[in-house]
């Protein structure tokens, strides 16, 4: 036992510990600020386009230039829309927007209304101006006009595989400020943050046996500690200095970050300095969305976009179209939550969301729980919109009542959202916005479903799960298939695991996990997951034991609720422990398999199965030896692994049979949705949620003894393998540098359709004969002690080798799966960090070939930043992910789409020429650029900078860049 705790106390003692973190709280702009003398006197245009560091301010007679320096504080223009909530209380205000006395209020969807009260608030007439106001207000003209408006969230939360890069970057911008001159204290967040710990934990040991303690792996922080060293470097000798930087740090291993925000951050209404207004927020998780169905407006973006709003920036984002989903009907009762999500999930890609919010109206609304709408709104990223908003409404306020949430708030709140027209009855449709487009959903045609076996939104009925996969085998590589010849596709391999011999066949579920924000908040399908093992125990079923069961919920409330209804043994005796709190499987740490059910996968080349109730399943991320992964509910996750295949047809095949001969069906042991509602009212209750989130500030014993200095600078460790001074900065200077064009690049990969940022910068575990491998093994760390790409985020040098690492990563250039590339100028096969390094050095730039939706999935600012280190400075695909595009924009590099019916291939392009892209001096959003290749060939394509205010991060190398020169003019 020895050498795991070895491996995993780091996690315990490399946080910072949440004492000396603060919210810190600011007044939100209710006044605006301006120059003291007539602006013309100062006024001298520095550029031709907006890019100064002076910020720009709209004039009747045009857009002028004012010194950061020069601005004073005047009244807000709309300060006549304040009025006290309670007469009682004239010290708290609001903005009342119903005094705007215009009719378009009262039609706007609910979410844009949220953007126009934060508008309001916070107009200053710079960064918010009251154009920006009408904009919004004329939203049924402006939707369709791609004008872009300002958002400042109220508070911004982070997990910690983009918070701890976040963290560090921080530390880095401070080091780049003192540098050229300015304050370092300056790069410190001014609106509410949270840093929750759940991605680093990994699925290391699942199951409990006698006299052997189930361990969790977490991620090494070193932030700020003193620790015992195990090998040289690898870890801090002395305690770190890490600059005190105001975010709370909620303390690892016992929450998800969406189900903490939806029981215990969330606010619904801020009660602040003063004011009410709407809780809103941006987070770094692309699942941030979970919140919109407690009708807090809320969505994920790139780490790197998230540290400037952290740093004061608001979001520039273009006005969006709003689709409203409207729900009817009363779902069946075998029907879960899960299956209504799939269900939407397909058909929201079908309707084609990209870029919109989705906004759910109608009567079969108030037939779901909070926790069935958090479900539906957490899977938002799958179907591709940018947020998926429930309005508040009186099930949201008993939902906030049996988590605990304080009478007077409840109070406030309800009244608040009345009075401003944002509270919602579901049931009559006189208060039906207007949408952009409307699509409808029956809840009564809705049947039990997965969705695989590559992607979240190819939907499987259950019952016809069987022959679907089937079919898979047959089918040519690609999302749905795995072309398996058919005289192999019956294949059986036996092997041993404990003395005892199994077999397995393509299809075997190896992996079973009860995991993800999606499933594990609801108490619905985790209790019907935990009476569907009661039942399979007592009718003497089990599951193999070489599959790898593991059940990781969302909070310490759920295995509360389970332990207290009687369902915990049972869970247990199937495998189904708590192996922790975190994302675990669903984030692709789902931990080693045993090493004989590995071998007899890789040596037959067997299609093996993982089931799991997450909300991802590409390829190569819940694990390397899994090649068919599908989302399904807590309940049928049980159901497979005690069937341990897929290949399974439920309605007339036996999950098992009793000793006496009596064949047992799915159906005999499926609670009812009766069942189900009893339990949740006994064992649900608001004193659980108290009890739980009381311990929240508290910690425990190693965390609370960690010790943290608060210097503004940090002492970076130039033998740590963990925490690395990033090199974004090194270069940076006062001045702007103009864009330079691409003078012929090479292309170092060229790829297909779904590229995600899995594909990109995988999560996952560090393969052995990689570059980031061979880096860790040159400073002295064993193949044991590489942990998780995810676990090394905070490491430029590991990230960087780990960018296009993903071992499903497939490359035209190569016509297979693997992550490695063409070297065009020695006509060499090399891994693709090894050719990026190759081109580097002979100062070769570098750009990327892909298809339609490059970086969908995960929320990760190294999929962008990996990239810009390898010497990428532009992707030319077919279309973007939203966060993405953001997350490459962020890091300067070029974001590029075919023109509308083009593609690589009608332009008849290979990759193997080389691309010179012609940057002109005047840039305006969404323009159309020349690209020629040394063939004489040339064609145009669109630069994805959709806003001004990304063309101003553009011309400043990225916005961190323009960040700390803001910071420093300021």
């Amino acid at each position: 036992m020895t050498p795991v705790q070895t491996h995993i106390t780091p996690v315990q003692t490399y946080i910072t510990p949440v004492q000396i973190y603060i919210t810190p709280v600011q007044t939100y702009n209710t006044t605006v600020q301006m120059c003291n003398t007539p602006v013309q006197t100062y006024i001298t245009p520095v550029q031709t386009y907006n890019t100064s560091l002076w910020p720009v301010v709209r004039t009747s007679k045009g857009d002028l230039f004012c010194p950061l320096g020069m601005l004073t504080m005047m009244k807000n223009p709309y300060a006549d829309l304040l009025e006290p909530l309670d007469p009682n209380l004239k010290e708290k205000k609001f903005y009342n927007l119903t005094k705007l006395e215009d009719d378009r209020y009262a039609h706007l969807p609910f979410s844009i209304r949220v953007l126009l009260e934060a508008a309001i608030r916070n107009c200053d007439c710079f960064l918010v101006k009251k154009d920006d106001v009408e904009n919004i207000l004329n939203w049924k003209v402006t939707q369709h006009q791609s004008v872009e408006v300002p958002f400042k969230p109220a508070r911004v939360i982070l997990q910690d595989f983009t918070g701890v890069p976040a963290v560090v970057d921080f530390a880095a911008m401070r080091d780049a400020v003192k540098k050229l001159g300015g304050d370092p204290e300056k790069i410190n967040p001014i609106c509410p943050a949270d840093l929750v710990i759940d991605h680093s934990i990994q699925v290391d040991f699942n199951r409990w046996i006698k006299g052997r303690c189930m361990r969790q792996k977490r991620k090494r922080m070193e932030l700020c500690l003193k620790i015992k060293p195990s090998k040289a470097g690898d870890s801090l000798a002395a305690p770190s200095r890490i600059p005190t930087v105001h975010v709370q740090l909620r303390f690892s291993g016992t929450r998800i970050i969406h189900q903490v925000n939806l029981e215990y951050l969330a606010r619904v209404v801020f009660d602040q300095d003063g004011y009410y207004y709407p809780d809103s927020l941006v987070g770094t998780d692309s699942h941030t969305t979970m919140i919109d169905g407690l009708g807090v407006l809320g969505w994920g973006v790139g780490g790197i976009e998230a540290e400037a709003v952290m740093l004061g920036q608001p979001i520039s984002m273009v006005l969006p179209e709003v689709v409203g989903y409207k729900l009817v009907g009363t779902p069946n009762s075998l029907v879960t939550s899960t299956d209504i999500v799939l269900t939407i999930t397909k058909h929201l890609r079908q309707v084609g969301v990209v870029g919109k919010f989705v906004e759910f109206f109608g009567p079969g609304v108030v037939r779901l729980s909070i926790a069935d709408r958090a479900t539906i709104s957490n899977m938002c990223p799958e179907y591709g919109a940018t947020a998926a908003f429930f309005p508040v409404d009186k099930i949201s306020m008993k939902y906030l009542e049996q988590t605990g949430r304080e009478e007077n708030k409840l109070n406030y709140i309800e009244r608040y959202l009345t009075a401003v027209g944002m509270f919602r009855n579901f049931s009559d449709p006189s208060q039906d916005p207007e949408f952009t487009q409307v699509v409808e959903l029956d809840l009564s045609t809705v049947v039990s479903c997965c969705s695989g076996p590559k992607r979240p939104q190819d939907k499987v009925a259950v019952s016809n799960m069987k022959q679907d996969f089937e079919s898979c085998l047959s089918t040519k590589q690609g999302f749905k298939g795995f072309q398996i010849p058919s005289v192999r596709q019956d294949d059986k391999v036996k092997f041993k695991y404990n003395e005892q011999d199994y077999e397995l066949r393509h299809g075997s579920v190896v992996i079973a996990a009860i995991t993800s924000c999606t499933n594990t908040s609801n108490p619905s399908v985790m209790l019907g997951a935990g009476l569907l093992a009661k039942k399979a125990v007592e009718a003497g079923l089990d599951v193999k034991p070489y599959i790898k069961t593991s059940l990781s919920p969302g909070s310490g409330v759920v295995t509360y609720y389970l332990k207290e209804s009687g369902v915990m043994p049972y869970l247990a005796k199937l495998g189904f422990d708590v192996v922790g709190y975190g994302c675990m499987t669903c984030i692709g740490n789902s931990g080693p398999l045993p090493e004989s059910v590995v071998e007899a996968i890789t040596e037959s080349d067997l299609v093996a199965v993982g089931v799991l109730s997450g909300n991802r399943n590409f390829e190569g991320r819940v694990h390397p030896n899994t090649r068919a992964n599908y989302l399904t509910s807590p309940p049928l996750v049980i159901a497979y692994a005690i069937a341990g295949t897929i290949r399974i047809s439920f309605e007339v095949e036996p999950l098992g049979v009793t000793e006496e001969g009596k064949e047992i069906f799915l159906r005999d042991i499926w609670p009812t949705r009766e069942e189900l509602q009893d339990i949740e009212r006994k064992f649900v209750i608001p004193a659980m949620f108290k009890e739980v989130y009381q311990k929240i500030e508290k910690g425990n014993e190693c965390w609370n003894s960690l010790n943290a200095p608060s210097d503004k600078l940090y002492a970076w460790n130039p033998k740590s393998t963990y925490i690395k001074s990033p090199p974004f900065f090194e270069t940076l200077t006062i001045d702007l540098q103009t864009p330079k064009s691409i003078d012929n690049a090479f292309v170092l990969l060229n790829l297909g359709d779904s590229v995600t940022t899995d594909h990109i910068s995988p999560a996952g575990n560090i393969a052995r004969n990689s570059p980031a491998a061979r880096y860790l093994t040159d400073r002295g760390l064993t193949p044991r002690q590489f942990n998780s790409y995810g676990s090394r985020r905070g490491n430029d040098a590991v990230m960087a080798r780990g960018t296009f690492a993903n071992i499903r990563l497939f490359n035209k250039f190569l016509n297979k799966q693997g992550p490695q590339t063409t070297h065009f100028p020695s006509a060499e096969t090399l891994d693709v960090y090894d050719a990026a390094e190759r081109y580097h050095r002979h100062n070769h730039p570098l750009i990327i070939l892909a298809g339609k939706e490059y970086g969908s999935g995960s929320s990760r600012d190294w999929a962008a930043k990996g990239p810009y280190l390898q010497g990428i400075r532009a992707v030319l695909a077919e279309s973007y992910e939203r966060i993405h595009r953001s997350n490459l924009v962020g890091m300067g590099i070029i974001p590029l789409e075919y023109l509308p019916g083009q593609t690589a291939d009608s332009l008849g392009l290979t990759g193997r020429e080389r691309y010179t892209i012609s940057i002109p001096e005047m840039l305006k959003p969404r323009m159309d650029v020349e690209i020629k290749l040394d063939s004489g060939k040339s064609f145009q394509a669109t630069m994805r900078f959709d806003t001004d205010v990304e063309l101003a991060y553009f011309h400043h190398g990225g916005i961190l860049n323009y960040m700390i020169r803001k910071m420093i003019s300021n």
